[in-house]
């Protein structure tokens, strides 16, 4: 038995290594390119972005690399009559698919652990690397769209020379209630402080523009610094669910149900207020939509926060569904072939997998399921590699 183990689990960790750098190596470089070009980042930058997207690269990778591994090796296995001469052995073929479980398992459990890394530290990180950044990817948007804007704030020229910026246009959007202020200016240059962590417009021969009428010029240079929060193209600096830690996701459930309670206990005294002094007009009017269109969005968010822990364990345990489905359908089918095995067995269970886990967790984000339907697509492949597997040792 020793020996058998021994045999399967080296033959699944060669494959899946193998698979997995494969797959890591696309999904990173895509992921790289995407980014590049969304942000308009430089090579230097894109470098600094690797650590902090490869966890993110290899959460995906993982689950697809067992599932690749499994396939081959029980493939293989089942073709070459592996499989048989352990049965006329009095072996069952269970033991040699017990060893594939107990390493699902534990790659499982690194899953969820790289699920929790990628998008608690490796987004943040990403995030700093583009705030850092954010001087040479105003300049490089300048250069080839001659524009640039985020959520606060839009700069649009007429030319760029080196590191000036020609007859600039920057605008400020309007904000709760400071109005819109636009500046046209001779030239400018943009200069990113390190020290105070903001971005300084360095602007020459100016005329702002508050709200609707001209404010007046200022001939000589003029200096403004952004915070690089108000710069950046998310710029609300508030952690959302699938952001948070899975340690302090309990702390982010409890503060929002608080909120909940609070906003509920205000509505229902307005409400009685309102109802006993006969103004029921009060409860059609704008302010209380509003507050109930505020209530909604509160017990949605506190949706994704409740399943978010749910969501990101069953991405780990993916792969413990993989080996099931993956082991018994392979063996069914003798496919020792790369190609065959990839047409047979592993792109219809991801194409069945993916829709139903997503589908699952738009149902728990509405309210309409459980949290634990997210739960949903692992459950579907389990019970078909169960099924499958139980025909299997029915021979």
């Amino acid at each position: 038995m020793r020996i058998l183990m021994r045999y399967v689990v080296s033959e699944l960790l060669k494959t899946m290594i193998l698979a997995l750098t494969v797959l890591t190596m696309i999904l990173l470089l895509v992921m790289l390119a995407q980014r590049a070009m969304r942000e308009g980042l430089g090579p230097l930058p894109v470098l600094r972005l690797v650590p902090f997207i490869l966890p993110d690269a290899l959460r995906l990778s993982i689950p697809a690399g067992m599932l690749f591994a499994t396939c081959s090796v029980y493939g293989k296995m089942a073709s070459s009559n592996e499989l048989i001469a352990l049965k006329s052995m009095g072996v069952s073929i269970k033991k040699a698919i017990i060893p594939a479980v107990y390493l699902a398992v534990m790659v499982s459990l690194v899953a969820v652990w790289l699920n929790d890394v990628a998008v608690s530290w490796g987004r943040r990180g990403i995030d700093r690397v583009i705030l850092r950044s954010i001087e040479d990817i105003a300049y490089g948007m300048l250069r080839s769209q001659r524009s640039y804007s985020s959520n606060r704030f839009s700069i649009h020229v007429k030319d760029v020379q080196d590191k000036k910026l020609i007859r600039p246009t920057i605008s400020f959007h309007a904000d709760g209630d400071s109005p819109p202020i636009t500046l046209v200016a001779r030239q400018a240059e943009l200069k990113f402080n390190p020290v105070s962590n903001k971005l300084r417009i360095v602007i020459d021969d100016t005329q702002f523009d508050i709200g609707a009428s001209t404010f007046g010029e200022w001939p000589d240079q003029f200096i403004y610094e952004l915070p690089l929060r108000s710069v950046a193209r998310n710029n609300s600096g508030k952690l959302g669910p699938s952001d948070v830690a899975l340690r302090n996701l309990p702390s982010y459930i409890s503060e929002q149900e608080s909120t909940i309670d609070v906003s509920q206990q205000t509505l229902a005294a307005q409400a009685g207020l309102q109802m006993l002094t006969g103004d029921f007009n009060e409860l059609l009017d704008l302010q209380w939509k509003q507050s109930h269109r505020k209530l909604h969005h509160d017990l949605h968010l506190l949706n994704r926060y409740t399943l978010e822990s749910w969501r990101r364990w069953a991405n780990g345990f993916t792969c413990l569904a993989f080996v099931f489905a993956g082991a018994s359908i392979s063996i069914l089918k003798k496919t020792p072939d790369m190609w065959t095995t990839i047409g047979f067995s592993f792109l219809p269970i991801l194409i069945f997998y993916y829709p139903v886990f997503q589908y699952g967790v738009d149902r728990a984000k509405a309210g309409a399921f459980p949290p634990y339907a997210v739960w949903l697509g692992n459950v579907c492949i389990f019970t078909a590699g169960v099924f499958f597997l139980r025909r299997i040792l029915r021979r």
